[in-house]
Order: C-alpha cells, then structure tokens, then sequence
C-alpha cells in the first residue's frame, strides 16, 4: 500500500504526522479511524473476555459448585490481578512490536481462557485450582487496553485524542456489561440445535425451582469472534514509526505527573472496572437474604453499561473544556455518590434496593466520566511516545481493580458482615484525589492545565 504522503510494508508505516493538518486530512485521518475501529471491536472482546468470570460466578454454586462466599469473590477478583499484571507488560508492547503484532496475537491469546472456562463449567469435579487459574487467564483480556489504548494514542493528533481514545476505550468497556447482560440469556439454550455439539446441559437449581442451563455458552459464543477480529488485525492493521526499546521507556516515571494521573486514574477506572466485576456479588450479599431477592445479574449490567456510555459522550466533552476541569466535576460526583451509596447497604428489605442501585449507576456514571478526562490529560502533560507510556502505565496499576475491590469486600463481609467500610474507604480516596485534581491541574493558576 502507497500514496504521496506516506508509504508502508506490511507492517511499518514510513511517515506518521497526525499534526500536521494536511497529511493528517490527505492520508492520516481515514486510516487512524480505519485503525480506531478495528482496535476498538478487538478491545470490546478483550473487555468480554475479562469479565466474563464476573458473569459465571454468581451461577456457579447454582449448578453444582460447592464454594465459599470468600472463595467465590477470589473467583471474581483474580483476572483483576491477572489484568493489572500483564497490563504492566504490555505497556512496552507498542513501541517495540508494533500495533499490528500486538493487537492481532493479543486478541487471539483469549482462545486460551474462553477454551478453558468453556469445558470447566461443564464438570462440576473440576477443583477449584483450576477455576482459579482459569479466572486468571481472563485477565489476559485486561492485558490488552495498555497496549491497544497507547496505539491509539499515537495515531491521533492531539486536539482528537480525547475523542478518539473515549470511543475506544467507552466501546471496549461496554464488552463488560455485555458479557453480564447476554450470559443469562445465551446459557438459557443449547446452541446450533442441540446440546451434544457443545456439551450438555446443567441443573441449575434457585429458590426450590430447578431449570435446565448451558453455562458452556458464554465463553462458546466468543470463541469465533476472537477468531475472526484477530485475523482481521493481522491483515488490515498498521504500525506508525514510533519505536523505543525496553529501558528507554522508563523515563516515564521521572516525572511527577505520572503518579498523579495514575492516582486519578485508580479514582475512575479502578473504580469501574472493580465495582463492575464485583456488583453481582453485592446485589447478591445486601439484598440476596431476602424473599423474592433481584437476580444480580438482571442489574448489575447496568453499571458497567451506564459509565461506558459516560466514557464515550465524556471525550468531546474533554477536548472542548479541557480534560482537568471535566476529572473536578468527575470527582466531586463520585464522591457525593459514594457517600449516599453508604446509606444503603443495611438494609431492612427490598424497598431501599432501587435507590441502592440508583446510587450505584450515579457513581458509576461520574467514574466513566473520569475515565475520559482523565485520558485527555496525559496527552497534554507529554510528548506522543511518553503519553502512550503512560497511558499505559495508569491503565496497568488501575487494572487492579477487580482485584482489590474483591479483596476489599470480601474482607469486610468477613470482619463486619458489611460492604459500608469499603465505601467510606473509597469516599476518603475520592476526596483526596479531588484536591489533588484541583491543586495540580484545575485551579486558576496551576502550573500544568490540562
């Protein structure tokens, strides 16, 4: 492929200028989007991928399984480790290898997790090690955003990159309310016409009803899309000329700014992403004692679906006001709604259970604004490279999420039957990143507005 402004062998991009505004509207901008697409429907699997335990574990001692509430929230924190981990890793990935390499065999490493969840489920003698495992290579699908995310970054010139990676990572983010939205549905029927194609079925038993499921079905339903949206980034997906080895990308962390934006980042993705994969399980511990209690997962997709929806619609909005301005009301709101969320969580009965989940979608929603501003202020504190650096890097650290917010709960529901500590831990956490927010980049007369 060749034209006057840039040329490319199958994987490098000769020329790369997205701010210079006549190859950006001569050549750039059609294959940055072309590339924004394509990453993004590969990140939305990832997001799937990453989530899709949080989706199967409420099920689990419904079919058979014969674990421990504390065991259970291990179940659901682990691909947040696994995530927050391998992110740390891939941070590196695009600078060395190249968005095409990275994207297209990251995407296809899911076969590994969705293969495995896919048999697991079907036997209820597989031990519990193994399901441990197995949650942990689903946080493979967490690995992907600090890699996919500082790709785009690349691709975009700046006044875009607010936009650009809000799309990106508000889309992807909707693969985790995807996955907790169509799990019930998919597993509720034997696929392609019957049950010994992809196995048989289970005996899912609630409330003295028994019914017939195949949990298989989740994790067989993406096999082919990881399929597909792999290959198709191997084939259509470019590289810009924008390389650094291992060491070299450590400079990062010479500056202030990287632990700051990594603070505020833990404030609003950390936030998601935890509560997200641990929001069935509350539904389940508050209100599941009670007669008649809500389904966790015919609600808990909202949230993960209501701060995606932020994310997106939060971008431009970033790029037009300045992402530091948008972070301070992003804060402000978290914090207000965490406080109000505390008021919830003893309840008498199901009557205080729509204002518990209309607080929840209220934080949710400022988190998902957060993680777009956010992510318009790094591109403005650095230079591309560094920016996609640490991009990355916050990513990686609030990956962990899942991880700490199942340990989190699952301490407090162990020492004070209660998820209320948490909140009020969150709420201090909120508050400190609100002044922080405000003091470095937010005030009138901060030395870094962004």
């Amino acid at each position: 492929m060749r034209d006057e402004n840039f040329a490319v062998d199958s994987t490098w991009i000769s020329k790369w200028e997205p701010e210079n505004e006549e190859f950006w509207k001569s050549s750039g901008s059609r294959l940055a989007w072309v590339t924004l697409a394509i990453t993004t429907l590969n990140l939305t699997m990832a997001f799937m991928a990453w989530f899709l335990v949080s989706a199967l574990v409420v099920r689990l001692p419904q079919i058979g399984f014969q674990f421990s509430s504390n065991q259970l929230f291990w179940l659901a924190a682990m691909p947040g480790l696994a995530g927050g981990t391998l992110r740390l890793v891939h941070m590196f990935l695009t600078p060395m290898l190249g968005t095409k390499k990275v994207v297209a065999l990251s995407t296809l490493s899911l076969l590994l997790p969705l293969v495995g969840w896919f048999y697991a489920v079907q036997d209820l003698s597989t031990p519990y090690w193994m399901l441990l495992t197995l949650a942990f290579l689903a946080g493979l699908g967490g690995g992907n955003f600090s890699s996919f995310m500082p790709s785009t970054s690349l691709f975009f010139p700046k006044r875009l990159q607010g936009t650009a990676l809000a799309i990106q990572a508000g889309i992807g983010n909707f693969g985790v309310s995807i996955v907790q939205f169509v799990t019930p549905w998919i597993i509720g029927f034997a696929l392609l016409g019957g049950a010994s194609f992809l196995g048989e079925s289970q005996v899912l038993s609630k409330g003295g009803v028994e019914s017939k499921v195949y949990l298989q079905n989740a994790a067989a339903v993406m096999i082919p899309l990881v399929v597909v949206f792999g290959i198709s980034a191997w084939i259509f997906l470019k590289s810009v000329p924008i390389k650094a080895n291992f060491a070299q990308q450590f400079d990062i962390f010479n500056s202030r700014h990287t632990w700051s934006m990594t603070s505020l980042y833990i404030m609003t993705f950390g936030a998601f992403s935890g509560l997200a994969a641990t929001f069935p399980l509350l539904i389940k511990q508050i209100y599941g004692g009670f007669e008649g209690a809500p389904d966790p997962l015919a609600w808990a997709f909202w949230g993960p679906l209501v701060g995606s929806a932020a994310r997106v619609a939060a971008g431009p909005l970033s790029d037009k006001f300045g992402g530091a301005r948008v972070t301070h009301w992003a804060a402000l709101g978290m914090l207000l709604s965490t406080l109000w969320v505390t008021t919830l969580t003893h309840p008498n009965g199901l009557d205080s259970f729509p204002m518990f989940v209309t607080g929840m979608l209220v934080l949710f929603f400022f988190a998902g604004v957060g993680n777009a501003s956010t992510f318009k202020q790094m591109p403005m504190l650095f230079d591309p490279r560094q920016a996609g650096g640490v991009i990355g890097f916050t990513g990686a650290i609030a990956a962990y999420g899942p991880f700490i917010f199942g340990m989190l709960f699952a301490s407090s529901f162990a020492a004070y039957k209660s998820a209320t500590p948490v909140f009020y831990a969150l709420a201090a956490f909120f508050a400190f990143n609100l002044l922080l927010n405000w003091w470095m980049y937010a005030r009138r007369g901060a030395l870094n507005p962004c």
